[in-house]
């Protein structure tokens, strides 16, 4: 599409919305940034458009009244602004296209795109993946939902950038014309089924990020998931398999402390895992991903494996924070599910004090608990979901007087403060989102190890 003169409207005005309207304003569009939150006015929108911008873009806020809608060529959705709201609706009944920010920065951009989905690890893969492009290739942007607007780099790509994607659920069910070379897809657990609503509708969602792939493009495919082996069937791609559980052919995969890779004619060890910062089979996995996407990419495997070997492990994601009196604590703020909560918890070689709870998105805790096994001392719940979790635990045996209930987490590192012993670990993994007491995962994490630094 030639943006030129076309009025956009651009639902949301957060982070992505704000880019999504400077960038259609860069190309010469008319975008019309919207929101329905109670008490916003336009001129509170059109406030949080850069300067240089702002003569450029409308605000329109509670509805889109039928003249702007007659007028509009497209609509860009921000990831929160769910796709099944009667606004979106009417919006694809009047046949206006309805993207979001991925499809509408690929469109603008250039280069080659690597993507990466899944439930859990996407973070720790696309940040891995973005070191070693870069290493091979300094024009790579990484973006997406790790926090770095696609919006905001998609004017500076040319035709030898490549552009690394941390893809949600949320992004890619908004996608149209957006075309990965390589795509991976790490893993499929239950997530987000207050925005999907089953577990049908998410797994499509994940799979959609091979949309316009074809055998020439690359998906990288988690063997050991059920849901992917059964996709790899079908894909439209040509799947390059990794597993931490087996030997594969045409893949790579894990082999006691030996990652192997077997593909283009290769039968070799690239690193142990003892060579690597990163800990826990959850990790390796990740390793595994980010090196089959660099390869497929046409990466040369030495400049993969160095990058791997001093790779440090992501924020917020089992970070260990510091040892104080005897006690280890792990900030684990990202572990948002309770199958990313299952990793953290896997992580601990102590005895646990575990801090959970927070926004219920219509998780089953009941795996999660069961993985406990005999690490966790204390189970300290805080948020909306922590009587939820209460009584998934009670209902799994767990012992309800080693369940405490608190208001804030600021109590519950208060508790394991005053409980923890001397060869204990204190783990922040809530096995839920962190709306409502905190803004996102990364506050959170934040406040947790500013607690440790300077409350113990």
């Amino acid at each position: 599409m030639d943006f030129k003169g076309k009025r956009i409207l651009v639902y949301g005005a957060g982070k992505s919305g704000i880019g999504a309207a400077e960038l259609l304003a860069k190309l010469g569009a008319e975008p019309v940034i919207f929101d329905q939150k109670e008490g916003i006015t336009p001129e509170d929108l059109i406030g949080k458009i850069s300067e240089e911008y702002r003569q450029n873009v409308r605000a329109a806020v509670g509805t889109v009244d039928e003249q702007l809608l007659a007028a509009l060529d497209a609509a860009v959705l921000s990831p929160g602004v769910p796709t099944d709201i009667p606004e979106v609706i009417r919006l694809r009944e009047s046949g206006i296209p309805v993207w979001g920010e991925v499809e509408l920065a690929y469109r603008a951009s250039r280069g080659t795109v690597l993507a990466v989905t899944g439930t859990n690890g996407k973070t720790t893969t696309t940040s891995l993946l973005g070191e070693i492009m870069r290493a091979y290739n300094p024009n790579t942007f990484v973006v997406g939902n790790i926090g770095n607007a696609y919006t905001g780099v998609a004017l500076s790509t040319d035709e030898d950038s490549f552009v690394v994607l941390e893809a949600s659920s949320f992004q890619l069910e908004t996608i149209e014309k957006f075309h990965a070379r390589v795509s991976a897809i790490l893993n499929i657990t239950e997530d987000h089924l207050n925005r999907h609503h089953t577990m049908e509708e998410y797994i499509r969602c994940k799979e959609l990020v091979t949309l316009n792939q074809d055998k020439d493009d690359v998906c990288v495919l988690n063997y050991e998931d059920e849901v992917l082996r059964s996709f790899g069937e079908k894909c439209p791609a040509d799947v390059f398999w990794f597993s931490s559980r087996r030997k594969v052919d045409n893949g790579i995969y894990l082999d006691g402390d030996e990652i192997w890779l077997t593909r283009c004619g290769m039968d070799r060890v690239l690193l142990k895992t003892s060579e690597l910062i990163l800990i826990g089979v959850h990790n390796y996995e990740n390793v595994m991903a980010a090196i089959a996407m660099a390869f497929s990419a046409g990466v040369p495997l030495e400049t993969i494996v160095s990058v791997c070997r001093s790779f440090k492990p992501v924020e917020h994601r089992i970070e260990y924070v510091d040892e104080k009196n005897g006690v280890i604590w792990y900030n684990d703020s990202k572990g948002t599910n309770p199958d990313a909560a299952i990793k953290g918890i896997e992580a601990m070689s102590r005895p646990t004090l575990l801090i959970a709870g927070g926004y219920d998105k219509g998780s089953d805790y009941r795996e999660w608990i069961r993985s406990f096994g005999d690490r966790v001392r204390w189970l300290v719940l805080e948020g909306k979901t922590r009587f939820d979790i209460r009584d998934a635990a009670v209902g799994c045996g767990f012992p309800e007087e080693k369940i405490k209930i608190v208001e804030t987490m600021h109590d519950a590192m208060d508790f394991c403060r005053d409980n923890a012993r001397p060869g204990d670990a204190v783990l922040l993994s809530p096995a839920c989102a962190s709306w409502g007491e905190f803004p996102n995962y990364e506050v959170r994490g934040e406040k947790f190890k500013e607690y440790v630094r300077t409350e113990i």
